[in-house]
């Protein structure tokens, strides 16, 4: 069973509280997990945080919108996703970042159909972008990323994924999108002012935000930074 796992925490360094920060009325975390809905029925969806009391309102969340959640390690993110995807029997684990609002529910199941037909060990969009960053994603084998995570820098403890782009493995694929216009984009909510921006995409939808696929989306940021609205 692949399941998808949304890591987060709430004192994020550059914008404290981000994943429960509203917009329009709505966390952010509510428009991450309602992109996601379209795929629940076929893979289970975790929000994966951390044990330390400052996640705590992240876990109330949880509970008050009746989501899965899983508690971990702080700083050892590898292991947090690790444990996560144990502890839920899964076969292979979508790693979702929690800043990403704009993700693309129809690009990650591609993607799943895609690693679980091919038996493949690990599945990602990130390398060499054609994505924006803010629609990451990464699925793994959870047997190989137990059996790899032994191997891990300190720094792939922290940033859960980044051992393998530097090694040579197999049985590991990437996806590209069909144009590059998207390699310099960021769609990522780090800062005050990508939040802002994800508040003027939002603004400027004259649809449900879960009917804007990726090109949609790339197409009202063009427009913001166009300067049109």
């Amino acid at each position: 069973m692949t399941g998808i796992i949304v890591l987060c925490r709430y004192n994020s360094s550059r914008l404290p509280g981000k994943i429960l920060k509203p917009i329009k009325g709505k966390e952010i975390l509510s428009y991450i997990l309602e992109r996601l809905a379209v795929l629940e029925d076929k893979y289970p969806i975790v929000v994966c945080t951390s044990e330390e009391p400052t996640d705590d309102p992240i876990v109330q969340f949880c509970k008050q919108q009746n989501i899965n959640f899983f508690r971990g390690s702080l700083d050892n993110v590898a292991k947090r996703f690790l444990d996560c995807a144990v502890t839920n029997n899964f076969s292979n684990a979508v790693r979702i970042n929690g800043d990403n609002l704009f993700l693309d529910a129809h690009v990650i199941e591609r993607m799943i159909q895609k690693i679980e037909s091919e038996e493949l060990n690990f599945l990602s969009n990130v390398k060499d972008r054609t994505f924006p960053k803010g629609m990451s994603v990464e699925i793994v084998n959870t047997r190989y990323y137990q059996k790899q995570y032994p191997n891990f820098s300190e720094d792939d403890l922290e940033h859960v994924m980044t051992f393998f782009y530097r090694t040579p493995l197999e049985k590991i694929d990437f996806v590209f999108n069909d144009t590059s216009v998207a390699r310099d984009i960021n769609l990522a909510i780090d800062t005050s002012e990508d939040f802002e921006k994800a508040k003027k995409i939002l603004d400027i939808m004259d649809k449900p935000h879960v009917n804007y696929g990726f090109k949609e989306i790339i197409a009202l940021f063009d427009k913001i930074e166009d300067g049109k609205h």
